[in-house]
């Protein structure tokens, strides 16, 4: 079959080729994935450049990628929940980084994997489990948002979109920072936007009258302007800064669960969540999609479509 490969760690975006590499074999507790479209977080290039190898193994090649949405085409012995001709989709890592979704197919553990809602897109689908389920554990981490307000940094990112809706569908004031570009954007997802930089904590304090009972970190870098708005009794979370710990928040990993992409994929059925696709990609465009992923400046997601 065909994937997207690279050999070892590296920055160089030119090292991830397109190679024809042997069909993935198959464990009991798991399902064979045509694959429809792939997700594209921030965690793939990361990976590529060695940045989480002191907490994951890595076995090479590396095929990157780790949201899949697909069509079952052979099922383990052990995986009642699905059977051949199932559209799926999932988060589909693994504890060892090696065989991921940036190919014609993948195995992924059943523990993993989703049934697809006939109204959502391949795309739609391939997008959501990471970065919604990312949100989803940032939200639940909050507690109780009804008529409370809460402040997402990085609201309109891959992941930061879905906080955002999550947080809104939950009955709380969302204060969301974006550049003014978004701001339209932050609006239509329930969010009122505010721009990032120099006095932003000036500008949350006066938008809300006052201290915030959240805050949601998705963009890094950002725990003094969070505990300068966060009021006395706020919590706070991050996923890009594990320093959050030491002043009193939370830090976010978020693993597999196919009953947590279920429950996503659900609200996104009911237009409770809206997917918002940046742009496509071919597997030669993998080295694309990564360079404007590292921008940062990204609205919504990107996706690989093999």
């Amino acid at each position: 079959m065909r994937a997207v490969v690279y050999h070892q760690f590296t920055d160089d975006l030119d090292a991830l080729q397109v190679r024809e590499v042997p069909e993935p074999k198959l464990s009991p507790a798991s399902v064979l994935v045509e694959v429809r479209a792939a997700g594209v977080n921030p965690v793939d290039w990361k990976l590529m450049a060695g940045g989480l190898d002191a907490i994951m193994p890595t076995q090479f090649p590396v095929i990157p990628g780790w949201d899949v949405s697909g069509v079952v085409v052979a099922v383990g012995m052990d995986t009642p929940e699905f059977q051949v001709g199932d559209e799926v989709m999932a988060y589909a890592r693994t504890d060892t980084v090696g065989g991921g979704t940036f190919a014609e197919r993948v195995t992924v553990p059943v523990r993993a994997v989703a049934h697809k809602p006939e109204s959502l897109s391949w795309e739609q689908a391939a997008a959501i489990p990471l970065a919604g389920g990312t949100a989803l554990r940032a939200i639940d981490a909050l507690g109780e948002l009804h008529a409370r307000t809460v402040l997402i940094h990085g609201g309109s990112g891959g992941v930061g979109g879905f906080a955002v809706q999550i947080a809104h569908a939950r009955g709380a004031r969302v204060i969301a920072t974006a550049s003014e570009a978004n701001h339209d954007y932050l609006r239509d997802l329930g969010a009122h936007p505010v721009a990032y930089g120099d006095g932003l904590a000036d500008r949350v304090l006066e938008l809300n009258g006052g201290p915030v009972d959240a805050v949601a970190d998705f963009a890094g870098g950002m725990l003094e302007t969070t505990l300068a708005v966060l009021g006395d009794d706020g919590v706070h979370v991050s996923i890009a800064d594990s320093s959050v710990t030491e002043h009193g928040g939370r830090h976010i990993w978020v693993r597999p669960d196919g009953a947590e992409t279920a429950r996503l994929a659900a609200m996104a059925a009911e237009r409770v969540l809206r997917v918002e696709i940046a742009k496509t990609f071919p597997l030669e465009g993998v080295a694309d999609a990564f360079r404007e992923s590292r921008t940062r400046h990204v609205r919504g997601k990107l996706v690989i479509v093999p």
